[in-house]
């Protein structure tokens, strides 16, 4: 009787397995081109890559189809595979429909959150401004999108977070190219300082204005930096 647990177990398990691989992969490219290692328009060659994350076709193809849903990878019967064009337009319209986005999120969001979600927000942030002291960009970046996110299902409204969803990729991509630059990532830090006091007293007008104006601002830094396609050449870490 105690034989077919044990044999049943490594089936329970190659589930698991198949889906840590499929998240770890799909992290592992996200990554590559939300950071600009992988560039706008570059082929994703499959054997190369495989090559360098350590998986076969099929599991790579998954994350392939994946990125393609959040915007990241076009995929072509002709071309294969290629990292999604990233344009001045297509961030400029990124940016006006997100900013809106979050701005009604944070008037929801000041009503409906509990004082211990905002304090645990209020701990992100802290430790969000420790990586910029310490100039740790993807440190940085992965708390930043942990306080927005917070932000956003803190409205508690599921239409505007599918749709937040949906777009979230592109934007913390588009994010990158500005905080590249350091002028400009001191600049959002302050403007994080400022929409966590507005959350603290719960003034959702307040935090909404914030919200539009961090997005309106980091658009300006891409449009001023005159990035299309890729981070410019000057920008520093």
């Amino acid at each position: 009787m105690s034989a077919k647990p044990a044999e049943a177990e490594p089936a329970a398990k190659e589930p698991r397995r198949k889906g840590r691989l499929h998240t770890n992969t799909v992290d592992a490219l996200h990554r590559m081109i939300v950071t600009g290692e992988l560039k706008p328009g570059q082929k994703l060659r499959e054997q190369e890559l495989c090559e360098r994350l350590g998986v076969s076709r099929t599991p790579l193809r998954e994350a392939l189809r994946t990125l393609a849903a959040q915007g990241l990878v076009q995929l072509t019967q002709n071309r294969g595979a290629e990292v999604a064009p990233l344009t001045l337009a297509d961030i400029t319209a990124l940016f006006d429909v997100v900013g809106s986005l979050e701005a009604l999120a944070a008037r929801l969001a000041c009503k409906s959150l509990t004082d211990e979600a905002i304090a645990e927000i209020g701990v992100l942030h802290y430790r969000m401004m420790l990586h910029h002291v310490r100039d740790e960009l993807p440190e940085y970046f992965a708390l930043n999108q942990r306080i927005h996110r917070a932000i956003i299902e803190g409205a508690r409204n599921p239409v505007l977070l599918g749709v937040w969803q949906a777009l979230a990729a592109r934007v913390e991509r588009a994010k990158y190219l500005p905080n590249l630059q350091p002028n400009r990532w001191k600049a959002a830090m302050h403007e994080h300082d400022a929409m966590l006091a507005a959350l603290v007293a719960r003034d959702g007008d307040e935090l909404g204005r914030l919200m539009e104006a961090h997005f309106s601002n980091g658009l300006a830094a891409i449009l001023a930096a005159g990035a299309s396609e890729a981070p410019p050449e000057d920008a520093g870490n």
